[in-house]
């Protein structure tokens, strides 16, 4: 059981315990409030907000567990585990190592992610963080270290109030909507330079390093490049930047949204995930021989993700817009074929030093939990680091007119399922709940009617 559980109070001394940039935030004036937060099912931000003085005197915070039951809609699940009905308290405990200033709030204020605990001080099974925790401590348990790189995809775009209206791309500092097909420009990227200034302003008084911006192919579309490192530590960073990269948005009158395809004509926003696994006894790769080539294990984990990732795409792609992300030639791969330097393929050897050499996961879209989708992936890659098998032959060429991934939902949620060996590695507990949640949402899409079936259908058949 974690120590803070068994004190009815906090130590007084808990911005000593701040990483440095927090110190530093709050050291600049009185902190007026704490938000105490932890991530959902879908990645969104759930918690209480509290004055900093009655944080430093409040014993371990508490919420329902139902938090995890909830879908995208609001709706609730029924029947998702034991006790649901009575809605059970879960305990909250700060991780004050991720401790970061909330820079777009008028108070002084400071966040803190918190690790969820039953009655018992036992991880909550269902909780993300912790989901990503389990497979973490998989990898350490056999000497490994996971390391990942994640890309974050994402659309700035007009307001947009009435749901029934198409999306837009924003209007830039030249009078004119951004430009789709303008990859890498900068003067695209300059239309909205006032918000990039504002996400770069956020970053850095929260303590986060960008690698690199850059625009992408669709009209207001915009990747962000974080440096590698721990799973969980990254899963945080994509978590916190999030609100980062909304709230810069909305002071300018603009929205951010992580939505896999918000335009039709536009191509989806991904979040590739770069993964590479240390050995923790002597620091090295294991995916470089001591010579610098390819190791068997560099192919055991390419394996792994060929033979597991379309049983966890419903992780990868969690929402029915997820999978018009995954169509011919919108620069999304649609296959788990493996290239080097080939980004038609799923799974991406990029070019790299043999100390730095990686695979990169190209399926998982900007809008899955990034808790959830870096444990999926590595619980892919770990099964096949146990299960030693070979790898397809590489694909040299083009590879969007091969198809192996579910084509939707529902399809991904039936595999899902029937995934056995993955499911043992995230945790039975966690899958059924997630499965349920999902399956409510893809149920409640199903009773809405579209534009297109109107428009085609009403007096036509």
């Amino acid at each position: 059981m974690p120590e803070d559980l068994k004190r009815k109070k906090f130590d007084q001394s808990w911005i000593e315990k701040l990483p440095a940039p927090a110190r530093h935030f709050a050291s600049q004036r009185r902190l007026d409030e704490v938000e105490c937060i932890v991530p959902d099912m879908a990645g969104i931000a759930r918690g209480k907000a509290m004055p900093a003085s009655k944080f430093a005197r409040t014993g371990a915070l508490h919420l329902p567990i139902s938090i995890f039951y909830q879908t995208i809609t609001g709706d609730w699940v029924r029947k998702a585990g034991e006790g649901w009905l009575t809605e059970p308290d879960t305990t909250l405990i700060p991780d004050f190592s991720t401790a970061t200033a909330v820079p777009w709030t008028a108070d002084h204020t400071l966040q803190i992610i918190h690790d969820v605990f039953d009655k018992e001080g036992a991880p909550v099974p269902i909780a993300p963080r912790n989901v990503l925790k389990r497979v973490v401590d998989l990898y350490r348990q056999r000497g490994w270290q996971p390391i990942v790189a994640p890309e974050m995809e994402f659309y700035l775009v007009a307001p947009n109030l009435d749901p029934a209206k198409p999306v837009e791309p924003p209007m830039g500092r030249t009078g004119r909507r951004a430009a789709a097909r303008q990859a890498y420009s900068m003067s695209a990227v300059d239309e909205y330079g006032p918000v990039i200034d504002d996400i770069y302003d956020f970053a850095e008084e929260m303590g986060f390093e960008i690698d690199a911006i850059t625009q992408e192919g669709g009209a207001g579309q915009v990747e962000i490049n974080l440096q590698h490192g721990d799973p969980v530590a990254l899963a945080d960073e994509i978590f916190y930047f999030k609100r980062i990269i909304r709230e810069a948005a909305l002071r300018h009158d603009i929205y951010a949204t992580f939505m896999a395809k918000p335009m039709q004509d536009e191509p989806g926003s991904a979040m590739h995930i770069h993964h590479s696994v240390i050995d923790m006894k002597t620091g090295r790769n294991i995916f470089s021989t001591e010579a610098g080539g390819e190791s068997e294990a560099f192919f055991h984990f390419i394996a792994g993700l060929q033979n597991h990732l379309a049983a966890v795409t419903a992780i990868l792609a969690p929402y029915v817009n997820s999978y018009r992300r995954y169509v011919p030639d919108f620069a999304a791969p649609i296959n788990l074929e493996w290239g080097r330097d080939n980004r038609t393929t799923g799974i991406r050897v990029p070019v790299a030093a043999p100390e730095a050499r990686r695979v990169e996961n190209r399926l998982a879209g900007m809008d899955a939990n990034p808790y959830l989708a870096i444990a999926a992936s590595l619980a892919c890659g770990l099964l096949g680091l146990i299960e030693k098998k070979t790898p397809r032959e590489e694909m040299t060429g083009g590879s969007y007119i091969a198809e192996d991934i579910p084509k939707g939902l529902g399809e991904a949620l039936d595999m899902f399922e029937e995934a056995g060996p993955v499911r043992e590695i995230l945790g039975e507990t966690f899958c059924r709940t997630y499965e349920r949640v999902k399956r409510n949402e893809h149920s409640e899409f199903l009773q809405v009617i579209s534009p297109w079936e109107r428009e085609h259908l009403l007096l036509n058949v």
